[in-house]
């Protein structure tokens, strides 16, 4: 799973946190069951809230939809995105780390991902904060591929998210996380290019790990 950990929704009824546990139901239910499968009253149950108190913190599912997206950045983010800011690694190493296995159990792939197909242009401010957040985590690519000292660093980062978010999908899609394997081998043939030479004293070069 690439979410944070949610919050029990066996907390008591009502009074404060009740906020927080329905944006901890919809980050249960809306990855594991999907958003338009995920209705109202599913998320007050989960929350163990009323509905009355549900509309009283969210005007529309669609509301919560968008802060949803917005609480899982404004926490400790997709587990899969933290390897990036491991600061005792060198960037090569933080690259690859995206494309590591998965944990067990059911691949569902990228929550933001997930909530771009399913409001299909229907929910616009859903669609904002998508493209926000892959914008945002692209950047983070090519600032370590500068790092890196990538020749093209922006090309370099463009084409490791296009990497990463088509093994993504089809490692969801198989259940199976051979995708990844193949996008790590494939990100390290591009991290390699993208990078002059490190000529050694024999006069033989290498692809360096900087």
């Amino acid at each position: 799973m690439d979410l944070p950990d949610s919050a029990s929704p066996t907390a008591r009824r009502g009074g404060r946190g009740a906020r927080e546990r329905i944006l901890d139901a919809a980050t249960t239910l809306f990855y594991r069951d999907g958003i338009n499968a995920t209705g109202v009253d599913k998320l007050a149950q989960q929350a163990n809230v009323s509905k009355r108190t549900f509309y009283q913190h969210f005007s529309s599912k669609t509301e919560l939809v968008e802060k949803y997206l917005c609480h899982l950045e404004d926490g400790a983010g997709l587990e899969r995105e933290r390897v990036l800011q491991v600061d005792d690694e060198l960037p090569r190493e933080r690259l690859l780390a995206l494309f590591d296995d998965a944990p067990p159990g059911r691949m569902r792939g990228c929550p933001f991902h997930n909530a771009a197909v399913e409001a299909a242009d229907a929910m616009p401010g859903v669609d904002d904060v998508v493209r926000r957040h892959k914008l945002a985590f692209t950047d983070r690519l090519i600032r370590l591929a500068e790092a890196l000292d990538a020749k093209d660093p922006v090309r370099l980062g463009n084409q490791l998210a296009v990497l990463l978010e088509g093994a993504g999908a089809l490692a969801t899609s198989l259940n199976d996380s051979a995708p990844l394997a193949h996008a790590r081998a494939a990100a390290e043939a591009l991290i390699d290019g993208a990078i002059d030479p490190v000529v050694t004293p024999a006069g033989r070069g290498r692809s360096g790990d900087r």
